[in-house]
């Protein structure tokens, strides 16, 4: 048995041909791009074959009679059996003009060449999506009912099976698969659409919540889903029986399975939550056409849109193709397959392998260098108050990475010896010495950076002053407010502002501010410090608004209790469990790596969402807290062992909070 292929090293074709080699007698030519011509090797391997029994044959089918030449055309006439034409393009996301141009198009050119080659049988590989949008059954003898194929996809689909249905002039067969997917056994595939493209969404809910807890969802229309090796069994059998011509044969699942269920199955074989809260896609189809455009017109919205599409890398559409109102007759497949064996196994039984399969090979996110030298390596990064604690671990880390990294402090000989401390790490620093508080000495900073290094590409606004004082001690002590504000909010202020520029012209930088764990439980002694920390995170999130269409990003890290020199005054911290820097600089890493709006620990999470949903509760837990600490004060005279043993298990129990 002799075969012509078209589509022979695509996701089908390649396994379609294994089977077709499986026996001895067949002989296979595909064609073959020379740009494919790197491929040939491994596909023989697949094949266990040679180019004596698998004739690769240099064409396209962009070009007329698919690049054959005409002695090629004359060596193969009257000489194939079968005519497999299976190259087009299945991508919702291909603009419209190459859709037309290969699935159009290159159907005739294939179907003319078949009939210039007196082929035996032109067998055409269509899709579901030749029936549009179709309300109803729609059966395999159906053709001209289908509807609204309004997407390019749809329309290319339909228009080259009527292509064969009107200009074949040999015997045809069209076979319209599901939505293929992978392997039912390995899960195997080298494309992610159709069904794929909700797995993202998926992972995103299963990094969000327990498996036990109840997620929102969509619901929808109907979809069919079948594996490729189900396809490739079936299409190889029904191909072969004699007295089919002009038919077709829908390769799909008997059970047409709703949006919402598929979904869930999924979400089991990823240990997701189950998608229980579900919105049906179709309601918005009741809104006025006028209110949908409307609304969709508004720049919030597009933005929206595009960067929620973008981020789950969903295409245009795809809600609307959510709505599938079609289900399948496949009963003419099914009474050709009778008595093969040959059925299409249920979702569930392979929904496991094809997940394991993505997550592992085709995430999107494995692409993506995660890396901290692949973020920073070539970038110009400035940590303040870099000689020591938070800052100088973070400097350590960056430059590592091959990040340009600056330092600035007030103590020269401070700066100096981080600087010798990190060279004998075999890395370096440039020091900056400059005071933050003085708003002048910035200015000259900034002037001083922008001159040596044109940029900064990532600021760590790390410098900072805490006071632990009770306000009732501070009646008279306001300048410990200006100093702390000063500093902590001012001088990071007045950085942020200056580098910004310079970040808005090459529309790319990061601004991390190093918050406080107290900003998000409201903890007593330290109201100075806490606000000026609060400060200068809703300045950020102000900014991080009028600046997300640029390119900048600004992250605040809410850090818990870190042991550096600064909470060494307080005696009550050295029973007090703390990170150390360097745990401190992996979450100013994971901030430049991910680039999230906060970063912080979940008792701090837990602090701010007890604040939020019941107040009174948040003070009288942090009341206890302060009143225990009562006889801890720094100043007070006498050993760490001050600390009473209440106190010490409320600081174990609010691991990282300044008590």
């Amino acid at each position: 048995m002799r075969y012509f292929i078209t589509g022979a090293t695509g996701f089908i074709g390649r396994r379609l041909v294994r089977v077709l080699l499986e026996s001895p007698s067949s002989t296979v030519y595909f064609l073959a791009r020379d740009a494919s011509r790197d491929k040939l090797p491994a596909l023989f391997a697949l094949w266990k074959a040679d180019a004596t029994r698998a004739i690769p044959v240099s064409g396209d089918v962009l070009l007329p009679e698919l690049g054959l030449s005409a002695q090629q055309r004359d060596e193969l006439a009257g000489r194939i059996d079968h005519f497999i034409h299976l190259a087009a393009i299945y991508d919702l996301r291909a603009d419209a003009a190459a859709q037309a141009s290969t699935n159009i198009e290159g159907t005739r050119r294939a179907v003319a060449l078949a009939g210039e080659l007196k082929a035996g049988c032109f067998h055409h590989m269509s899709s579901v999506a030749a029936a549009g949008l179709y309300q109803g059954v729609f059966r395999e003898d159906m053709f001209g009912e289908a509807e609204q194929l309004w997407h390019p996809y749809f329309a290319s689909k339909h228009a080259s099976e009527q292509v064969v249905r009107e200009t074949c002039a040999v015997p045809w067969r069209v076979y319209r698969p599901g939505l293929v997917m992978g392997d039912s056994r390995s899960g195997e595939t080298d494309k992610a659409d159709g069904p794929y493209y909700f797995f993202k969404l998926i992972q995103r809910i299963r990094a969000l919540l327990p498996p036990w807890m109840p997620a929102p969802g969509i619901e929808g229309g109907r979809i069919n889903i079948v594996p490729v090796d189900y396809v490739v069994a079936a299409f190889n059998h029904i191909a072969h029986l004699p007295g089919l011509d002009g038919k077709c044969f829908h390769l799909t699942d008997p059970e047409s399975r709703r949006v919402g269920d598929v979904l869930n199955i999924f979400a089991r074989a990823a240990h997701a939550p189950k998608m229980s809260l579900r919105i049906n896609a179709a309601l918005f189809s009741y809104l006025p056409e006028w209110l949908r455009q409307g609304v969709a017109a508004l720049q919030p919205v597009r933005r929206m849109h595009d960067a929620i599409m973008n981020d789950l890398g969903l295409p245009d559409g795809i809600m609307q193709l959510a709505n599938w109102p079609t289900r399948f007759d496949n009963r003419a497949a099914a009474a050709a397959l009778a008595g093969s064996g040959i059925v299409c196994p249920p979702l569930e039984d392979y929904a496991g392998p094809v997940w394991d399969y993505w997550e592992r090979h085709l995430d999107p996110a494995l692409l993506i260098d995660r890396s901290l030298r692949g973020r920073v390596a070539g970038k110009v990064a400035l940590v303040t108050g870099g000689s020591s604690g938070i800052g100088l671990a973070t400097a350590h880390r960056l430059a590592a990475a091959g990040a340009t990294t600056l330092i600035c402090g007030r103590d020269l000989a401070k700066l100096e010896a981080a600087r010798a401390q990190v060279q004998e790490r075999g890395f370096d620093l440039a020091i900056y010495q400059a005071d933050l508080a003085d708003m002048d000495d910035c200015a000259r900073l900034l002037q001083v950076l922008l001159a040596d290094h044109g940029r900064v590409d990532i600021l760590v606004n790390n410098a900072g002053r805490s006071i632990r004082r009770a306000v009732e001690e501070s009646y008279d002590r306001f300048h410990d407010f200006q100093r702390m504000m000063q500093l902590n909010y001012f001088g990071a202020l007045r950085m942020t502002l200056g580098l910004l520029p310079a970040m808005v012209a090459q529309r790319a930088g990061q601004v991390i501010n190093i918050s406080s764990i107290g900003v998000l439980t409201s903890v007593p002694r330290f109201s100075g410090y806490v606000a000026s920390k609060a400060a200068l995170e809703a300045w950020s999130y102000c900014a991080a608004a009028e600046f997300s269409d640029l390119g900048i990003v600004f992250t605040t890290i809410n850090m818990p209790l870190v042991r550096t020199p600064m909470i060494a005054p307080s005696k009550v911290y050295r029973d007090a469990p703390a990170i150390t820097p360097e745990q401190a600089a992996e979450l100013v890493v994971e901030a430049v790596i991910a680039q999230p709006a906060r970063i912080a620990t979940n008792v701090g999470m837990l602090g701010l969402a007890m604040h939020a949903a019941a107040p009174q509760l948040s003070q009288i837990i942090m009341s206890s807290a302060y009143r225990l600490s009562a006889a801890s004060d720094p100043s007070a005279p006498g050993p760490a062992q001050d600390s009473s043993p209440e106190l010490r298990a409320l600081q174990q129990l609010l691991h990282g909070v300044h008590l």
